[in-house]
């Protein structure tokens, strides 16, 4: 039985001339089946769930059809595309030529009373993807239920309103991609701007002056400068108190937070390992799965010991600054060496401590490496902000289809 749900739109007093419908009225489903070892299956091009875009519908390419082996739904220009799995991700297409398609993908056709665009533009709308996931079949892969969507009211005016309104909408909707566009090109920007700055810096005509040095000539000569974390077999969940020392891990390296992280030891383990202690200014290095991410322990961390994913290194600060080491392990080419150095084809991780001090690093003088890292700061800031301003700018774009398709659907475009 349909269940009958209350929506916003439903409260909203419509326009005159407009009239609410239930969904079911205006289209009809359209399963036309086409089986994989059928004559035609091969001459059709086959759209998937993949192919097309969120939110905007389009069309982002087609699969080859002599690969699908599952039964699909056949589909025309006549047809809106809607995307039932996931219903979140509102993917609803309109075809402007002749395919087949997954059965993730229903084919709607829409009735005389309805037009074609402006069907589409009521799938896409906000109110339709809530009631959508309200009754959704599944819980990992959730679907749309059709007899609940199909029962949906909807409003509707006139033909030639209807129209009216597509076509609004969809000029409204261009200048939006418009503008997403170069929003996200900013962000873009912001994003690689790291990148370009170490390449600028280890490109550049001074950089080919500078002196090669291995990781063993840039360390400390006390004992256990260079050191990977222990067997994880020392550091078993049994091990872990409440409080204590802290257990530094990868994530602590990879956000560049010493926080984080409720891992600890006690006094009589930590004596057992202190081999593998961290002290202020110490750098760790994560070295499985994400590996390359460098950290500079902070004055007020936490005493503690790295875990088995993390490198430690004590720096010899008459040799390389702690923040120059920094900008230069996290350059590509130094995370391409490291890459070198690492084993496992599914999760990487780093090669022993005897081979890590074999690679090369290139080292200014200590006044050069000063000056690079007040240059390289201060650029980084720059694309901070840059991206504190992109980010919100992008954020209020993506918001404005559904306000518009919210003011479409009461009349007020």
């Amino acid at each position: 039985m349909t269940t009958k749900l209350s929506t916003p739109t439903e409260q909203t007093p419509l326009p005159a001339g407009w009239r609410w419908a239930r969904l079911g009225e205006v289209c009809d489903e359209d399963r036309v089946i086409i089986e994989p070892d059928s004559p035609v299956a091969a001459d059709l091009p086959y759209l998937s769930l993949e192919h097309i875009e969120s939110e905007t519908g389009r069309i982002l390419g087609i699969g080859n059809p002599s690969k699908v082996r599952s039964t699909t739904f056949a589909f025309d220009s006549r047809h809106v595309l809607y995307g039932k799995l996931r219903p979140y991700l509102n993917k609803v297409a309109l075809p402007d030529f002749k395919g087949r398609c997954t059965t993730e993908l229903l084919p709607l056709l829409p009735r005389e009373l309805c037009d074609r665009e402006y069907l589409t533009l009521l799938l896409r709308r906000p109110e339709t993807v809530a009631v959508a996931m309200q009754q959704k079949t599944g819980s990992r892969m959730p679907r749309a239920d059709m007899e609940v969507l199909l029962g949906m009211r909807v409003p509707l005016p006139l033909l030639p309103e209807q129209r009216r309104i597509a076509a609004r909408l969809n000029t409204v909707m261009a200048e939006i991609a418009r503008g997403r566009a170069a929003a996200q090109a900013a962000l873009d920007a912001a994003k690689v701007l790291p990148a370009a700055l170490l390449r600028a810096v280890f490109e550049s005509e001074e950089a080919k002056g500078w002196t090669e040095k291995s990781l063993s000539d840039l360390v400390s000569h006390k004992p256990n400068v260079i050191k990977r974390g222990p067997f994880g077999s020392s550091l078993r969940k049994e091990f872990f108190v409440p409080s204590g020392y802290k257990v530094y891990e990868q994530s602590h390296a990879i956000k560049n937070d010493f926080t984080i992280g409720n891992y600890y030891i006690n006094q009589e383990k930590f004596e057992e390992m202190r081999d593998f202690e961290v002290k202020p200014g110490d750098i760790i290095i994560s070295c499985s799965g994400t590996i390359g991410k460098v950290a500079i322990v902070p004055s007020d961390a936490e005493p503690g010991i790295i875990n088995q994913a993390l490198l430690k290194l004590t720096l010899n600060p008459d040799v390389i600054l702690q923040k120059f080491f920094k900008i230069v392990f996290e350059s590509g080419e130094t995370i391409q060496q490291l890459g070198g150095l690492s084993s496992g084809s599914g999760l990487k991780n780093v090669a022993s401590v005897r081979l890590l001090k074999q690679m090369r690093f290139p080292v200014p003088s200590p006044e050069d490496q000063s000056r690079i890292v007040v240059e390289f700061e201060t650029q980084m800031e720059k694309a901070r902000q840059l991206r504190a301003a992109a980010q919100p700018q992008l954020d209020a774009i993506n918001a404005l289809p559904a306000a518009y398709l919210r003011r479409a659907f009461r009349g007020e475009l």
